[in-house]
């Protein structure tokens, strides 16, 4: 019995270990496509989100205009 509850406080400890490390991979990565459309000239940048092929897709102006933008992870934005 004190085996069990040892390996199965063991596997809980590690899926909220690997939780965690995701949600801090995705706040990292949210930080850096924020850092980098800034070095492309984008400014209020919102509402930035992961989908699910990798990309980034958020909402920011650039020269004054709206617009819908994607990152991928090689640093290629697209605006739309």
């Amino acid at each position: 019995m004190r085996r069990w509850l040892l390996v199965s406080t063991l596997v809980l400890a590690s899926v909220g270990a690997g939780a965690q490390t995701r949600n801090q991979a995705s706040n990292a990565g949210a930080a850096g496509v924020t850092s980098r459309l800034q070095s492309q000239g984008y400014k209020e940048i919102r509402n930035l989100r992961p989908g699910p092929d990798g990309k980034w897709v958020g909402q920011a102006t650039r020269n004054g205009v709206p617009v819908t933008v994607t990152s991928d992870r090689a640093g290629t934005t697209i605006a739309r």
